[in-house]
């Protein structure tokens, strides 16, 4: 417990890479707000899903006819955005629940409305762009019925992606502003230098106590965010 060991990605023992991440919702995140962030992980997890089925639709895609640039850009987004997605906006998300840190929460609902961006946009199907949308699988369906079905799969799955993300944006923020969270608060951590002190970024929780593992406390001076209630 002293020790916390990266566990994420769980990799296999054998392999020399090793896990890049400490990640333990039930030591980490304050039990009000634990399964909000339990559940953008599995927002993560979907949208990866999502790009893996977006492979086999462009496969389909071009067995039927379609460019076969859409299947290459289609592995080149699986490889991007999947762990990028992680780093760049769940993470933010976790370390400022994990110690209320508003600039977390700031890089969080910057990179992450780009992503619903992004959702929204591989959501229509812009033909070239390697993904399965709307346009794209409309439009196919009156040259292989087939090969579109399997399109329309992956463009279900991107528009459920967009309207979630946008869902968790918002209640993010709105929990965020409910806290007396402000971008004042993010600029003071960023002049100060707090964002990147581990004294400061550990103050919010309390891994180990005398008598065993504790649920971790936020500092002080954190605000009282509402809870998150159940979405």
């Amino acid at each position: 417990m002293t020790d916390r060991t990266n566990n994420f990605p769980p990799l296999p023992k054998f392999l020399r890479i090793k896990p890049c991440f400490y990640q333990n919702f039930d030591e980490e995140i304050p039990q009000p707000h634990r399964q909000l962030v339990r559940r953008v992980y599995n927002l993560w997890m979907l949208y990866s899903m999502t790009l893996c089925v977006n492979v086999v639709g462009c496969i389909a895609w071009w067995a039927g006819g379609g460019n076969a640039t859409n299947f290459g850009f289609s592995l080149l987004w699986l490889l991007i955005f999947s762990p990028c997605s992680y780093t760049c906006w769940f993470r933010p998300l976790y370390k400022a629940f994990r110690a209320d840190s508003s600039f977390n929460f700031m890089a969080f609902f910057f990179i992450f409305f780009l992503q619903c961006v992004l959702a929204f946009i591989q959501s229509l199907g812009i033909s070239g762009w390697g993904v399965c949308g709307w346009i794209a699988t409309v439009i196919f369906f009156g040259t292989d019925v087939v090969a579109a079905i399997f399109m329309l799969i992956c463009t279900l799955l991107f528009t459920v992606n967009a309207l979630l993300m946008a869902f968790v944006l918002i209640k993010v923020h709105r929990l965020y502003r409910g806290g007396g969270g402000s971008f004042q608060r993010a600029q003071e951590e960023w002049t100060t230098g707090a964002w990147k002190n581990p004294t400061v970024r550990e103050a919010g929780f309390n891994a180990i106590s005398e008598t065993g593992p504790s649920l971790p406390q936020y500092p002080a001076a954190v605000p009282n965010y509402p809870e998150s209630g159940p979405w």
